[in-house]
């Protein structure tokens, strides 16, 4: 019998498969009306329930800032998703395997907000002027759907494939740093997996901040202050093992690691 998805229904789906670490189908087999303003419904609602269980907000993540990304799911633009205090963890706590279903890992430039960033209306450099500090970060992505196979409706009701995410300890302001060609090196066990620049995310990662800024004010939601922007992924993501040591290598803003276990 073909599954007849609503927000509601849908939103149960996502929590229950990360609850239970097990895939589904992507929504939009069977579910044509799925756009993106039904997805962010979804999104939302998802959002409700990890709220109603004690998870509160810590930030907000951006998807597919890559032009090759888009590229691949046929957009042209970012999508922004949720992040709790649920999903970081703490410098130096493993990330547990048995906890996710297929999870991957992405190196990223992240911002602390110093202040709310007006919108909508915000360019790269208002949104940069909202910045107390940038750091390294690695998130650890975790689909819900099976074998990562989603369409744009899909991965933004399931929160951009959100899982985990370390923040580096080190916090540079942002008129340090040219952030644009700050690079990073990702290994993994010791080798070089890929290389990029900050400008791998949206020619520059306040480009990135103010897309986010912009898109969730016509939704009527504002960045607030102490709130983590995670910008996008600078490279590929990379499949993680139990066993791995990966370690995310900038410039200025020096390394993030992460095990799982």
């Amino acid at each position: 019998m073909t599954v007849r998805w609503t927000v509601p229904s849908a939103a149960q789906a996502l929590i229950d498969a990360e609850n239970r670490r097990e895939e589904l189908d992507r929504f939009s087999k069977v579910w044509p009306e799925l756009d993106l303003e039904i997805a962010y419904q979804v999104q939302d609602k998802t959002l409700a329930i990890r709220q109603m269980r004690g998870e509160h907000i810590c930030g907000i993540k951006l998807g597919l800032t890559s032009k090759a990304k888009q590229e691949r799911m046929g957009v042209r633009s970012p999508l922004t998703a949720w992040l709790t205090d649920a999903m970081a963890l703490p410098q130096d706590t493993p990330v547990v395997l048995g906890d996710m279903i297929h999870p991957r890992v992405e190196p990223e430039i992240v911002f602390i907000l110093d202040s709310a960033v007006e919108a909508p209306g915000a360019t790269a450099a208002t949104a940069l002027a909202a910045v107390r500090s940038v750091h390294a970060g690695i998130e650890v992505i975790d689909s819900r759907f099976r074998n990562f196979d989603f369409r744009l409706g899909d991965v933004v009701a399931d929160n951009a494939s959100s899982g985990r995410l370390v923040t580096g300890a080190l916090g540079i302001p942002p008129s340090a740093l040219d952030l644009a060609v700050e690079p990073c090196v990702l290994h993994v066990n010791g080798e070089i997996v890929h290389t990029a620049t900050g400008a791998a995310v949206q020619g520059h990662p306040a480009e990135a901040l103010a897309f986010a800024a912009n898109a969730l004010a016509e939704r009527g939601i504002a960045l607030q202050p102490g709130w983590l922007v995670y910008t996008g992924g600078l490279t590929d993501a990379v499949e993680l093992h139990a066993g791995d040591h990966v370690v995310a290598e900038f410039g200025r803003l020096g390394s993030v690691t992460l095990t799982a276990a």
